[in-house]
C-alpha cells in the first residue's frame, strides 16, 4: 500500500451492510482499504443509541479507540478516550445504550459466531 490521506470530514456516513448480520443503527466511514484483501482495515463506526453487533471472533485481533460516547465490548465498558486491544482469536459482542463513534483497526475479517 502507498501513502494515503483520508479526509473524514469530506466523507458521508454510510450504513454498515454485512450479509446475514443485523447492523441496524451502525454507519461507517472507511479510512483505509486493502486492495489485496478487498476489505477495509481501518474505519470509523458510528453506533446509534441501542444498536449492537453480534458475538464474533477476530482471527488477527482488533484495536478500538472510542472517539465519543460509550460502548460495552463483551464485559468491558469503554468511554470517550478509551483504547482497547483485542488479541488474535478473541471474541466479543458490542452494544451501546447511548450511542458512540469508534475508530477500528481490524487486520482480518471477523467471523460471526452463531
Amino acid at each position: 500500500m502507498e501513502k494515503q490521506i483520508t479526509r473524514t470530514s469530506e466523507l458521508n456516513w454510510k450504513p454498515l451492510i454485512e450479509e446475514g448480520v443485523n447492523t441496524a443503527g451502525i454507519s461507517a466511514k472507511i479510512l483505509c482499504f486493502d486492495p489485496i484483501a478487498k476489505r477495509p482495515t481501518a474505519f470509523l463506526l458510528k453506533f446509534e443509541s441501542g444498536s449492537s453487533y453480534p458475538n464474533h471472533v477476530h482471527p488477527a485481533g482488533e484495536e478500538i479507540f472510542v472517539l465519543e460516547g460509550e460502548i460495552r465490548s463483551g464485559k468491558d465498558e469503554l468511554k470517550t478516550g478509551d483504547y482497547l486491544y483485542m488479541p488474535p482469536g478473541s471474541t466479543h459482542s458490542v452494544f451501546t445504550k447511548t450511542g458512540c463513534t469508534l475508530l477500528f483497526k481490524v487486520p482480518e475479517e471477523v467471523v460471526i459466531l452463531k
